[in-house]
């Protein structure tokens, strides 16, 4: 690019069928944080993770995605610092991610979700290797939870609220976390490099999907297989026992597809949880698989950009397109197309896209707050952008702070001001 960017086990039909029926989250709640029996008392916010910055925007969830305020997710970042200095296998992990994964700059926030009152953020921090809550009235810490091995990554949270599952993508684990005590109530292995996490909506499951070794140059086709064991893990939420393993390697060559990566990145469930669509690694297009045949049943390529490079290896941690949401009455997707600087809204039925709306460096696309549209976070220009489902047109687009990744819809309390705004 011209600019420099800031194995399976087979399970049974009918238990195929069972799971269809409750797997995986629905689009209309993916990523979004549940709302409270005390909603009346609470405000609906979008809160973008500024991951180089290490500062949280909160956004008014529809409309014009005004400002509300922002919260500082490093409070104790001097702190963190000193132990990291002093320990020279934290070091090394420390400056590792600063070389690769964060192109340079330290990754102070992944993800974010709310507590159900509304009272504290929990983020994961992927250079301090954990996930704290934040009280969003004084911006203290209440707890801080040390994920295994050296970086914390994606996170989901449950249907109810309670619980918040977390990537350490360099222990090969997922904790699940009491999200208002930060106590671990279960743990499972998974392939290697954890990522993505999704609650089923009735929450008794839970999906991870491993990505593999992302940093590596190794990244020719041919040399794929040096990218390490990718699988989607979806484990029992309540013993955290492993109740199925998806070889994607296996259901891509099945379609004619042995050229596409097996490392599943950001994907959205259809509303009858019977339908998963997914980004893989190094392709400009989506997967769809259906959860009861265990096949994949469609392959969509999206229009690439002329002026993207086509060295691979200068693409962000092997992703070609990063991020993706479902309107929630399953008509629409929204894609990211990250290395190739726009985003677009695609029909479902024919998988058509519209056309693309400009944006720069897009990393992540979730719902907004009505259902109406899409909010993309512009990674390259530090802003987020709204784009209607309907039209597939761009509605605004808002400034925010250095490097925005995740977006991700929470709550806070009613008149609600930023600590130290008061």
């Amino acid at each position: 690019m011209s600019r420099t960017v800031k194995r399976s086990a087979r399970t049974p039909v009918r238990t195929l069928l069972a799971m269809a029926a409750g797997c995986a989250l629905a689009a209309a709640t993916l990523g979004a944080a549940p709302v409270p029996s005390a909603a009346a008392d609470l405000r609906e916010v979008l809160f973008v993770g500024n991951n180089w910055e290490g500062t949280a925007d909160v956004l008014a969830s529809t409309g014009d995605l005004g400002k509300v305020g922002r919260i500082n997710v490093v409070p104790d970042k001097e702190e963190r610092l000193r132990e990291i200095y002093l320990n020279p296998v934290k070091l090394g992990y420390f400056l590792g991610i600063r070389a690769t994964a964060g192109e340079g700059h330290d990754q102070f926030v992944d993800d974010m979700y709310t507590t159900p009152d509304g009272s504290a953020v929990v983020a994961s921090r992927p250079s301090f290797a954990d996930v704290v809550s934040i009280d969003v009235r004084t911006g203290r810490i209440n707890w801080r939870f040390p994920v295994a091995g050296y970086r914390s990554d994606h996170m989901a949270v449950s249907p109810d609220g309670t619980r918040v599952a977390v990537s350490a993508s360099t222990a090969n684990t997922v904790h699940v976390l009491d999200i208002a005590t930060g106590r671990q109530v279960g743990s499972f292995a998974t392939g290697d490099k954890p990522h993505e996490n999704s609650f089923t909506r009735d929450g008794r499951y839970l999906w991870n999907s491993a990505i593999g070794d992302v940093t590596s140059a190794l990244d020719a086709s041919w040399l794929d297989w040096t990218k390490g064991d990718r699988k989607i893990t979806v484990v029992d939420a309540q013993t955290f026992r492993t109740v199925r393993v998806i070889d994607m390697r296996e259901r891509l060559d099945a379609f004619g597809r042995p050229d596409l990566s097996d490392a599943v990145r950001p994907m959205s469930f259809s509303p009858d949880e019977t339908k998963l669509y997914f980004q893989v690694s190094f392709f400009n297009g989506i997967v769809e698989y259906d959860v009861a045949t265990d096949r994949i049943t469609r392959v969509k390529e999206f229009p690439q950009n002329p002026a993207t490079s086509k060295d691979r290896t200068t693409w962000v941690n092997d992703s070609r397109h990063h991020g993706m949401s479902m309107s929630p009455d399953g008509a629409k997707l929204c894609v990211a197309g990250t290395m190739d600087d726009y985003a677009a809204v695609v029909d479902r039925a024919t998988l058509t896209e519209g056309p693309p709306v400009p944006a720069d460096k897009p990393y992540w696309a979730t719902v907004d707050g009505d259902g109406s549209g899409c909010v993309i976070s512009e990674s390259g220009a530090d802003r987020v952008t709204a784009i209607d489902f309907a039209t597939g047109a761009k509605r605004v687009s808002v400034p925010v702070g250095d490097h925005p990744q995740r977006v991700r819809l929470g709550h806070v309390p009613a008149g609600w001001t930023a600590p130290g705004s008061r």
